[in-house]
């Protein structure tokens, strides 16, 4: 009877998901300085490997299949799940969103919620406890622990440095959203943080949205921008979705679960297991190994970022995530912008990941360009002196006809990753970048993502 209670229940909030799917969130415009937070990680074709999506699947999901012994390891123990609390059952703070000032441009994608306004007498939101699982999980925990801390380790390292710099950024916004501060660690599960992280399923940015899914949720996608690979938007974008998520299904697992899968094979799981919990679904064929493992592995590394000092990894601060903005009426590359301002260009490239030609949109009659934060003044003024973008703007030698590239190459016999770089004007660093490899090796039927 409970199950059939959870089932309608279930089904009457679908059809208030589907309408807030359908709400897409404006950029309002004016203000020029733009805080952000701070935190890291690296995604990494090996240890994250998305699989197909299909339907509803709403981001680009991460795999992690390497195989690992079940053997004990006391310096990995899971003693302390129960005390410690992630997602724990004290009720969410909101220090946080005192602390959290975005500048006015990004004010209206905090104004609402699913489209609603927010009530200020309304109830602060409890959630119950993620450590709260079966022991038959436990063991799984403890794997994906080992993995991280030992398989991947020097990778993990990377993953948690970079997500210090976007960390305060990132719980600043969930504070908004009324979610648990924790949720932050997904980011580590998804992409470690990496803005350029893109996904065989073609899911981008730090919290691997989908096309789809990206643009109900107000994320601009287009040949020239991408800001599912913007850490302020896609972050707003992801807690949005996150919420109304736990307000479908009433619990994390489930919710996390749903990101990872779509909701909709999710609701579909447990309908067809007649289940009522993320557990108990687990156990079925009815969702895939991926969703299977992802809470497990969410809380894994959860457990090592909550306390990497326990587990050897660094702890120090990091320089967070801030820039400044400056407003440009004119299609501009950013190695032009480099060249005449004496700002770095991988710094500038940093800054604007959602710039996917490295150049302002040409369709746009003004664009905020960030540029570090102290360099505002230095940009404006020599703005005039900066060539507007054009074919002939550029040395082809010096990889500069970006706006002709192919969105993708599939890598031939004889080919290199050093080739592959030469033919399309690229660093290797930078191809390596925008298809989220380590190495150098590349086998033949590969496709590698060029333009994006």
């Amino acid at each position: 009877m409970q199950a059939v209670r959870r089932r309608v229940r279930f089904q009457s909030h679908a059809g208030i998901l589907v309408g807030a799917l359908f709400i897409a969130s404006g950029v309002p415009e004016g203000g020029t300085l733009i805080m952000a937070g701070s935190s890291g990680g690296e995604a990494q074709a090996v240890a994250l490997e998305p699989s197909t999506q299909e339907g509803s699947s709403a981001t680009g999901p991460s795999q992690i299949d390497e195989p690992i012994g079940d053997h004990q390891d006391a310096s990995l123990s899971l003693d302390s799940l129960q005390a410690e609390s992630i997602l724990g059952s004290e009720t969410v703070s909101l220090v946080h969103a005192k602390s959290f000032d975005p500048a006015l441009r990004f004010a209206g994608l905090f104004a609402t919620r699913n489209g609603l306004p927010e009530d200020p007498n309304g109830p602060i939101v409890t959630h119950e406890s993620i450590f709260r699982i079966p022991d038959s999980h436990n063991l799984k925990v403890e794997r994906h622990m080992r993995f991280f801390h030992t398989a991947i380790r020097g990778r993990f390292e990377q993953w948690l440095d970079r997500l210090a710099h976007y960390r305060p950024l990132v719980e600043g916004i969930f504070s908004e959203f009324d979610l648990p501060s924790d949720l932050v660690f997904l980011s580590l599960v998804e992409s470690g943080f990496n803005p350029h992280a893109y996904s065989r399923a073609r899911a981008t940015g730090p919290w691997q949205f989908m096309k789809g899914t990206a643009r109900l949720y107000g994320l601009r996608v287009d040949q020239y921008v991408d800001e599912r690979r913007d850490p302020i938007k896609s972050t707003i974008a992801a807690a949005r979705y996150l919420r109304d998520l736990y307000d479908l299904f009433g619990t994390w697992p489930l919710a996390m679960a749903a990101y990872n899968a779509g909701e909709g094979k999710v609701l579909r799981a447990l309908q067809k297991a007649r289940a009522e919990s993320f557990w108990e679904i687990a156990q079925t064929r009815h969702i895939r190994r991926e969703t299977k493992e992802y809470v497990s592995r969410f809380v894994a590394a959860t457990t090592i970022a909550k306390n990497p000092d326990r587990y050897g990894f660094s702890s120090e601060a990091r320089d967070p995530y801030q820039f400044e903005e400056v407003v440009v009426h004119r299609p501009v590359h950013l190695r032009d912008v480099a060249k005449t301002t004496g700002i770095s260009y991988l710094e500038l490239r940093r800054l604007n990941p959602e710039l996917r030609r490295d150049m302002t949109p040409p369709t746009d009659p003004e664009y905020h360009l960030k540029v570090p934060v102290g360099a505002k003044a230095t940009v404006e003024q020599m703005l005039d002196k900066i060539p507007a973008w054009g074919r002939s703007s550029f040395n082809p030698g010096n990889g500069a006809s970006r706006g002709q590239l192919p969105e993708w190459y599939r890598v031939r016999v004889g080919d290199s990753l050093a080739k592959i770089a030469k033919r399309f004007h690229l660093s290797i660093p930078e191809l390596k970048a925008r298809n989220n490899l380590t190495s150098h090796r590349v086998k033949p039927g590969d496709l590698l993502a060029i333009s994006h």
